[in-house]
């Protein structure tokens, strides 16, 4: 703590990111200690990188929603960006294989993902970093809808081979596993426009973002 408020001397507005160390209940208390250093070293704004369903989400989730809890609580204006997962999760250069193999192996039962680019999401967060009129905001940053049948019809149009996607049980899949099973939950169904009012344009495309990982 005392090294945090070192750190936050002189800081206008502080963008605080999630601790990696993610044991439940972990985060929200060295996220307290960062909070509290803000306070006490006069951080006009505190920009929290939070996650999709903050509130009512997985235990890993809520964690996001204790420490917006302890935000409201400060005395200091803050802004929460609610990200969705990164669609890095599922669009990637390991897609190559896919082509290789000529399928693409999906556990989602169908659902729709609302996941975005880092990059747009880091624009987004750059955006509320460097604009006035965001204290007191929450917003909810996702991505356009598709599921991992529409990825891999997006991969065989981009690579110009054929991609077919093959329903498996998620145990199939790796360390990836998870994702899927979140997923299949409906936990990324929602779709919202926060994103794309911060960045003044639509997020990145999925084909977009499909044929920069295969090039």
């Amino acid at each position: 703590p005392a090294s945090l408020r070192a750190a936050s001397a002189g800081v206008d507005v502080l963008l605080l990111t999630p601790s990696p160390d993610v044991p439940p209940g972990v985060p929200p208390r060295q996220h307290g200690n960062a909070i509290t250093a803000a306070v006490e070293a006069g951080v006009g704004r505190i920009v929290y990188t939070s996650g999709i369903h903050a509130k009512d989400g997985p235990a890993f989730l809520r964690d996001h929603g204790a420490t917006e809890d302890l935000l409201a609580a400060a005395d200091v204006p803050f802004t929460v960006l609610r990200n969705t997962f990164y669609e890095e999760a599922l669009v990637n250069p390991g897609l190559r294989a896919a082509v290789a193999a000529g399928e693409l192996l999906g556990a989602d039962k169908g659902v729709p993902v609302n996941f975005a680019t880092l990059h747009d999401l880091g624009l987004a967060a750059s955006a509320v970093l460097t604009s006035d009129g965001h204290a007191g905001a929450t917003y909810e940053l996702r991505g356009p809808l598709w599921t991992v049948a529409d990825l891999a019809a997006t991969v065989a149009a981009v690579a110009g081979s054929p991609v077919a996607y093959r329903a498996v049980d998620a145990a199939a899949l790796g360390a990836v596993a998870f994702v899927h099973d979140l997923i299949a939950e409906g936990l990324f169904r929602e779709p919202s426009d926060d994103l794309a009012k911060l960045l003044g344009r639509e997020p990145t495309s999925l084909r977009d973002a499909v044929a920069a990982v295969l090039r």
